[in-house]
């Protein structure tokens, strides 16, 4: 699989800008703030139909303009395929598959894998569980059609219970009756989820562990462990009973959004025990680990979007990681850098088609 090319309109700082790519290996150059990562977000939007950065796509539309649109052609397969991305003030989004709209934009998750690696990404492992279940929810709701709708609807259920919740405390009643269908909803959806994900992470950590030890070059052990209350049999009767802190929380307090994905080095947490270094080489693993996943599932090779890397990890790590891309272990790559003369220096080195772009303020010259 690969982008073949793109074209953006009035999408962030890029007024109207077209790019032809190589199969291989692309690479955008420029300063801090000319536009590459924008370039990589509107990839992104192709393949997953948001933003990797923001998530009011609206934000997203260049300042004083009405809307943006994004439009690639992909080679998956030997067919091609036309993405189109619209969003506008105040209206629906809309996607565009061949020419032809979609209902629900879960129905294209999935379709085009991709994997992003970025320098802020040591936030899954140091802040709150909620960036844990979104990499993981990323994950497999491009693997499992089935787990992406479960996944909605857990939301949508979620998001009533507390409402109600939040109408009781205004009126001072609990009306437990009201509640029930939607906690039979949030069992039976808690149940399933979880076992997707912990049946997830048996597949998961073993790759996991083998990027570890390619990226790193050290021994230390590695481990993640998947933290349920909705895995115990006595779940159903702890969340009913369970009404009356929620009354008084006014949310519901156990769930699958309550699960946590605990990292850990040596037998301890890596977010408090782990040096920069191990932590650098455990996030990059990560990804490395979601890039296989993703091949095994689809045998295709996914996207995969490199943004400032070679800014943020060290020479032995860049390496390591250029090791793989020179092995062919990839397939179309994207990455982004502000030093020309060092992206040059290292990729001249990878046996493949490279294409440079500079970008300057949202232009393009290749």
């Amino acid at each position: 699989m690969h982008l073949k090319n793109i074209q953006l309109n009035q999408f962030k700082n890029y007024a109207q800008s077209q790019l032809n790519f190589s199969a291989e290996i692309n690479c955008f150059v420029g300063i801090n703030g000319s536009g590459k990562t924008n370039l990589l977000d509107a990839i992104h939007y192709l393949c997953l139909t948001k933003s990797a950065l923001n998530g009011v796509d609206a934000q997203n539309i260049q300042h004083e303009k009405d809307f943006f649109t994004v439009f690639g052609e992909f080679d998956l397969e030997e067919k091609d395929w036309e993405i189109k991305c619209i969003v506008e003030h105040g209206k629906k989004k809309q996607l565009l598959q061949n020419g032809k709209g979609i209902d629900k934009m879960s129905e294209h998750v999935g379709l085009l894998p991709i994997v992003m690696i970025a320098p802020d990404d040591t936030q899954i492992l140091k802040d709150g569980s909620e960036e844990r279940r979104r990499f993981f929810d990323n994950m497999l709701c491009q693997l499992n059609k089935s787990y992406l709708e479960q996944l909605v609807r857990y939301q949508h259920f979620l998001k009533q219970r507390n409402a109600l919740l939040k109408k009781f405390a205004e009126t001072g009643r609990f009306e437990g009756s009201h509640l029930e269908p939607y906690d039979r909803e949030i069992i039976q959806l808690s149940q399933s989820i979880a076992k997707y994900r912990q049946d997830f992470i048996l597949e998961y950590k073993p790759l996991l562990i083998k990027h570890y030890a390619i990226i790193s070059d050290q021994q230390e052990p590695i481990d993640i462990q998947y933290e349920s209350q909705c895995l115990s049999q006595d779940f159903p009767k702890e969340f009913i009973g369970n009404h009356r802190r929620d009354f008084v929380l006014k949310r519901t307090t156990m769930g699958i959004h309550k699960d946590d994905f605990v990292f850990e080095i040596d037998g301890y947490p890596i977010k408090k025990f782990g040096s920069q270094g191990q932590q650098k080489s455990f996030v990059i693993s990560l990804k490395l680990a979601q890039f296989q996943i993703f091949f095994e599932h689809k045998k295709t090779k996914p996207i995969l979007l490199l943004d400032d890397i070679f800014d943020k990890l060290d020479d032995r790590r860049i390496k390591k990681l250029m090791n793989l891309v020179a092995d062919h272990q990839f397939g179309q790559l994207f990455i982004t850098d502000a030093r020309p003369e060092r992206s040059r220096k290292i990729l001249e080195q990878i046996d493949g088609e490279v294409k440079f772009f500079q970008i300057e303020n949202g232009g393009i010259q290749p």
